[in-house]
């Protein structure tokens, strides 16, 4: 995070912005096809074997489809911008690669995080940028894309069939399944936060508190051992407090903020934070590296972008 002011001074001055973000998304658009590769030669992959056969290349399932939304939904905004001016050879391209990204997440790489987040970024781009009736063929378009993608993909339907299944499985027998493990290391973060509400129970205390609330045998989520509760806002809760969670959310309306205007700059970096946000329900993703990384740098980059395209900085 002490990179972020560097970078927004260092981009508010340079014109080299643009080039960076495009890198990131030629860098992705490399890694989605490299992603289908090693679906049928999974000894392609860098990754052990399980992930391999899953169309990892290098990283995580989890690093791969949050930079896949992030590409295939921030194309909406060139894309609207050359159908607009008739343009359409570019946008053509575009929709090519975007529906790529959507195509590989739906059959190769299903991330529940990505299921739950990717409505809520289009409905963002819909309400800023498009008139009410194309918001309504734009609905119309994704509810007919996710039932093809329903009926084809069965990765997709496993998936979302393990929401009920593993919760039903903790509900019932406290089972350490991931739907599980999350609502129980809520459960006992709101109660470390409801023991030190104002400043909290101090940085790196997080696993010690879940050391001393463990209990029951291995195997149960009750019994789970975690320096990270998988929310950002718990995360910060229970080590520092009211006073964390204000300074958290106080940066996240600020950047929020610095996107304000219109352009393709802030609509990218518009994107970065709500996907950051709405991301860190389900996982700590500004303390984690990649995902942490992601935010920084294309905060700093878009945002010093911005900040240079402001009026008062024009004159």
């Amino acid at each position: 995070m002490l990179a972020l002011p560097l970078l927004l001074y260092h981009f508010e001055r340079s014109e080299r912005g643009l080039l960076v973000l495009i890198a990131f998304l030629i860098s992705c658009t490399l890694l989605m096809a490299m992603s289908w590769i090693v679906v049928f030669d999974p000894g392609l992959s860098l990754k052990s074997a399980p992930a391999a056969s899953r169309g990892i290349f290098v990283k995580n399932y989890i690093d791969q489809s949050q930079e896949f939304t992030l590409c295939a939904v921030g194309l909406a905004y060139p894309i609207v911008t050359f159908l607009r001016a008739k343009r359409f050879v570019p946008a053509g391209l575009l929709v090519a690669v975007a529906l790529s990204f959507f195509v590989n997440m739906a059959f190769v790489i299903v991330s529940r995080t990505a299921i739950v987040t990717v409505p809520v970024m289009l409905a963002v781009f819909g309400l800023l940028h498009l008139k009410w009736r194309s918001n309504l063929m734009i609905v119309c378009s994704v509810l007919l894309g996710a039932a093809i993608a329903w009926a084809a993909s069965p990765q997709l339907q496993r998936t979302i069939a393990t929401f009920s299944g593993e919760y039903r499985l903790y509900k019932e027998q406290g089972a350490a399944t991931s739907i599980g493990q999350r609502l129980e290391f809520w459960r006992k973060s709101l109660r470390f936060f409801a023991d030190a509400p104002v400043l909290g129970h101090g940085t790196g205390s997080t696993r010690g508190l879940f050391e001393h609330a463990a209990e029951g045998p291995a195997g149960l989520a009750s019994s789970e051992v975690i320096g990270n509760p998988h929310n950002q806002t718990l995360n910060i809760a229970v080590q520092w407090g009211t006073v964390g969670v204000v300074v958290l959310y106080a940066m996240w309306v600020l950047h929020l903020l610095l996107f304000r205007s219109d352009g393709l700059t802030n609509w990218i970096g518009l994107l970065i934070v709500t996907q950051n946000i709405f991301t860190s329900l389900f996982n700590s993703h500004l303390f984690d590296f990649h995902e942490g990384w992601m935010y920084v740098l294309g905060v700093g980059v878009a945002g010093g972008m911005a900040l240079r395209t402001r009026p008062e900085h024009v004159r």
